[in-house]
């Protein structure tokens, strides 16, 4: 076997291994990441050359670094997440940027997210999976939460708890930051 061939062999085994590890689909990695979810495919079967970019946008969706994907040891001690790296889901909202702060295993049972309004931005969501919770936090700035019919103004420090299985909405007038958690049931 040669050499450039085992590199592509231990790269795609231990991106499988990663993704599988945190109990993360193609999709939820694509999404995570940036990388298309075919592009992630291939790669996880050996059957392409990803460049630099994708494997560092990769090593920081599946929180491994470029080390242990290539010797697949396990990484220990304190994992930091520099607020650069974070990932950010794009498309979503207007006027809003969204970043992730939880872990990519958390996907779909206890998400995490920090949520920055410019002013007028909305965040509109379709109804969850049945049971789903979210909990918002205003950091800076007004929000207004609406639930259903209901609809509530938050400032600095107020949380909201409501259902996410019905249609939701939080829109800032003016900047905004706040913490958004996702509970699925």
């Amino acid at each position: 076997m040669n050499p450039r061939s085992d590199i592509h062999d231990r790269l795609a085994a231990s991106l499988r291994e990663a993704r599988k590890a945190r109990g993360l689909s193609l999709d939820a990695v694509a999404k995570l990441s940036g990388v298309s979810r075919s592009m992630v495919s291939q790669i996880e079967r050996a059957e392409s050359s990803p460049t630099v970019a994708t494997l560092w946008n990769l090593t920081q969706a599946l929180q491994v670094d470029f080390a242990g994907l290539l010797e697949g040891r396990p990484q220990g001690g304190i994992e930091v997440v520099r607020a650069a790296a974070a990932p950010v889901i794009a498309g979503r909202g207007e006027g809003v940027r969204i970043r992730i702060l939880s872990p990519p295993e958390a996907v779909g049972e206890h998400e995490v997210y920090e949520l920055q309004f410019r002013a007028g931005g909305a965040l509109v969501s379709d109804p969850h999976s049945p049971g789903c919770r979210e909990h918002l936090t205003v950091i800076e700035g007004d929000l207004t939460v609406q639930c259903g019919e209901d609809e509530q103004r938050l400032g600095p420090g107020d949380t909201a708890r409501y259902a996410a299985d019905r249609d939701h909405a939080i829109r800032a007038t003016e900047a905004a930051r706040a913490i958004l958690i996702v509970q699925d049931s």
